[in-house]
């Protein structure tokens, strides 16, 4: 019993220390070492912190629930197919993954690999359909425990490990939360490992979803699984009016959309005069006032006159055939 105790006890202060990481990558040191690429594991684990990595004969790729983030686990068998659901070891416990990509031989690069434990089975299954039942009643007591303790964070998902060895808890704060009391109480009602993940409110768009400005589902909850530095000068690529309130998702960020087009915005309006160039047309000079770099428009004005052109007309001697 001593021992049961002193074990929430060392639970609750690694948790303590964790929960005061904002977590701004979703699911940052997940499962296995995070696989940006299929064949590049986290730079940010340098290997000589790494134990020495099991060698398999093959290379599986993984992705978990409804994430298209990748993740690599070694076998020694090569029956897996794409769209056959496994059971793997992750940093978490056991968890139920599906195969997305066909297995590759694998190549040691002296990174720990964890492994797939199996096919998953009916029972398997069946498990982790009752998790998530489970999942949801567990969510409602931990914000009751929340309440009543009077802690200042907002719940958003909890998630049980297929094995019910531990179950995760995701949540949002704007400040530093002490929850070493609710770890206690959890702990006694759960009889399991408790983890209490704090992430950034991009991460809590990407799980709680929703409509964008466009009317379509949000990127992040779509298909992103890795937030890029989004900047205001994306928006001046744009020619946008510097509205950061319209410019900002649900997230309160500047929308991941602006980084999607500032690529191809900034191809478009090369070679371009800025805003508010003088220019000479026809033998008298006007002032750039808009510019459409889609529609190929500009509008250019003086005292006396207003003029809509076509970048053609404005610029004969350039290429717009390939923008």
């Amino acid at each position: 019993m001593q021992n049961v105790k002193n074990e929430h006890k060392n639970d609750a202060v690694k948790q303590e220390n964790k929960s005061f990481k904002t977590e701004d990558k979703f699911h940052k040191d997940d499962r296995n070492y995070r696989d940006d690429k299929l064949h590049k594991n986290d730079i940010n684990h340098k290997k000589d912190e790494q134990k020495p990595s099991r060698t398999y004969k093959y290379l599986a790729f993984v992705s978990f629930k409804e994430s298209k983030k990748v993740y690599s686990f070694g076998s020694d068998q090569n029956d897996f197919h794409v769209g056959d659901d496994v059971v793997v070891e992750t940093v978490r416990g056991l968890e139920l993954g599906k195969i997305v990509k066909e297995s590759e031989a694998f190549i040691p690069n002296g990174m720990e690999i964890k492994p797939i434990i199996r096919k998953a089975t009916p029972k398997d299954l069946k498990n982790a359909e009752v998790n998530v039942e489970k999942a949801k009643k567990a969510l409602v007591t931990c914000n009751e425990c929340i309440h009543k303790l009077g802690l200042d964070m907002n719940l958003i998902e909890a998630e049980y490990t297929l094995d019910c060895s531990k179950i995760i808890f995701v949540y949002v704060a704007d400040e530093r939360v002490d929850f070493r009391e609710l770890l206690k109480e959890l702990a006694a009602i759960f009889k399991c490992r408790i983890e209490l993940r704090q992430i950034g409110p991009r991460n809590k768009s990407k799980i709680v979803g929703g409509l964008g400005s466009c009317g379509m589902e949000t990127c992040c909850s779509r298909f992103l699984n890795d937030f890029d530095v989004v900047s205001i000068n994306m928006a001046k690529n744009q020619l946008l009016a510097l509205n950061i309130q319209k410019l900002s998702g649900q997230c309160g960020k500047l929308m991941c959309c602006l980084k999607f087009e500032d690529d191809q915005y900034k191809k478009l309006r090369e070679g371009l005069p800025k805003l508010n160039s003088q220019i000479e047309y026809k033998g008298s000079r006007y002032r750039i006032t808009s510019m459409n770099v889609l529609l190929q428009q500009v509008k250019i004005e003086n005292k006396e006159d207003v003029q809509f052109l076509t970048f053609k007309e404005l610029w004969p001697d350039i290429d717009f055939k390939d923008r």
